[in-house]
C-alpha cells in the first residue's frame, strides 16, 4: 500500500514538474530556440540515414545479385562480405572506420580530411560509411532472397527473348523482386534510422547528439529524451506510411510480398 502511493505519487511530481514548453524557450547563445536545435538534429539524422541507404542499396543490390550468379568466385566473395559486415558489430564498425580510415589517406588529401574538414561533417562521412556498409550486408541478403523466390519461369522467359545476363537482372528479375521484398525493406529503413543514433559517439552531433546538448543548459533530460523519442516515433512511422504506399502501387498480382 506504501509502495503504491508512493509510486502514484512520485508519477504525479513528475507530470506536474514536466517542463512541457522546454523546446519553446530561447537558448542561452540567442540562437533561437531549442527546438531549432532539436530540429538540427532531425535534419542531421535524416540526411545521415538517407545517405546510408543510398549506400546500402546499391552495395546491397550488388552483392545480392553475385548471390544468385554461378560464377563462384563472385558467390564466394558475396558471401564473405555478408558475413563480415553482418556479424560485427555496428558500434565496432563505427569505431574502426573513424580511427583507420583517416589514417589510409595520405598527403594533402590526410592533411584537408583531419586538419581543414568541419569536425561534424567529418564525422558525418564515416558513420555513413560504416552504416551504410553495415546495412548492405543485410540488404544483399534480402535482394538474393527475393531474386531466388521468383518463378523459375522468369527466367526461361528472358532467355526465350534472347535478353543478356544484364537484361534479365535489369528487366525482369530486380523490379519483381524489389517489390516483393518492400516490407523488409521498410524495416531496414527503419532500423538505418535508429541505428544512426551510435554515429554520437564519434562525435557527430545528430538527435541523439542534441540531447547532452539541451541537456547541459537546461538540466530536463527527462523532457528531452520525451522529446527525442516522439521525435523518432513520427520519422519511422512516416517512413513506414510512405513504404505502405509504395508496396500498395507496386506490388505483384497473384504473389505474396515478403523476403
Amino acid at each position: 500500500m506504501y509502495f503504491a502511493f508512493s509510486t502514484n505519487l512520485t508519477n504525479n511530481n513528475l507530470i506536474m514538474n514536466f517542463n512541457w514548453t522546454l523546446f519553446l524557450e530561447p537558448t542561452p547563445y540567442g540562437d533561437g530556440v531549442y527546438f531549432d536545435w532539436l530540429w538540427n538534429g532531425v535534419i542531421v539524422t535524416t540526411s545521415l540515414a538517407f545517405t546510408a541507404w543510398i549506400i546500402a542499396f546499391i552495395l546491397g543490390s550488388v552483392i545480392g545479385i553475385m548471390r544468385t550468379l554461378n560464377n563462384k568466385f563472385l558467390n564466394k566473395f558475396a558471401v564473405i562480405y555478408i558475413e563480415l559486415f553482418r556479424n560485427i558489430p555496428l558500434l565496432a564498425q563505427m569505431f574502426l572506420w573513424y580511427m583507420i580510415m583517416p589514417e589510409m589517406l595520405s598527403g594533402s588529401l590526410k592533411t584537408w580530411f583531419i586538419e581543414d574538414l568541419d569536425p561534424n561533417i567529418h564525422s558525418f562521412i564515416l558513420a555513413a560509411i560504416a552504416l551504410g556498409l553495415f546495412t548492405s550486408a543485410r540488404i544483399a541478403e534480402q535482394v538474393r532472397t527475393g531474386i531466388q523466390t521468383l518463378p523459375v519461369g522468369q527466367k526461361y522467359a528472358a532467355v526465350a527473348l534472347g535478353l543478356s545476363k544484364v537484361q534479365m537482372y535489369g528487366y525482369i528479375l530486380l523490379p519483381n523482386a524489389y517489390r516483393k521484398i518492400i516490407p523488409t525493406l521498410t524495416s531496414e529503413m527503419t532500423n538505418i534510422i535508429k541505428n544512426s543514433s551510435v554515429a554520437s559517439t564519434i562525435g557527430l552531433i545528430d538527435l541523439i547528439g542534441q540531447i547532452d546538448r539541451i541537456n547541459e543548459s537546461t538540466n530536463s533530460i527527462v523532457e528531452i529524451l520525451c522529446g527525442v523519442t516522439l521525435t523518432f516515433m513520427i520519422i519511422n512511422y512516416s517512413v513506414i506510411l510512405v513504404m505502405r504506399i509504395v508496396e500498395w502501387n507496386t506490388r505483384l498480382p497473384n504473389t505474396m510480398s515478403g523476403g
